[in-house]
């Protein structure tokens, strides 16, 4: 299924969103596609969208859940990627 968190986090100019999937990684890249999201707002294991894309991305199919909620899907699914993990890749793909 695909998740969408309430738009809490302030950067450049807007509040964003987290677009997740608990199902994989593959059905959410195709929701992405489909919903026209840029590549570059993939971030390991989330889209990062602006409020303004928020309504439009519900009526597509996402499900509005808090963000703790969101959370626990994501880990509970496996495919939540940690902050400890992150900076490992971030990190890798800057060598």
């Amino acid at each position: 299924m695909i998740l969408i968190d309430t738009p809490l986090w302030p950067k450049h100019g807007t509040v964003w969103a987290h677009l997740v999937s608990d199902a994989s990684i593959d059905e959410l890249h195709a929701f992405a596609r489909r919903a026209e999201l840029p590549p570059r707002s993939f971030d390991l294991d989330h889209y990062d969208v602006p409020v303004e894309r928020y309504d439009d991305l519900v009526a597509a199919g996402a499900l509005p859940v808090e963000p703790r909620e969101l959370v626990v899907r994501l880990a509970r699914s496996g495919l939540r990627v940690t902050p400890r993990e992150r900076r490992a890749r971030r990190h890798d793909a800057s060598l």
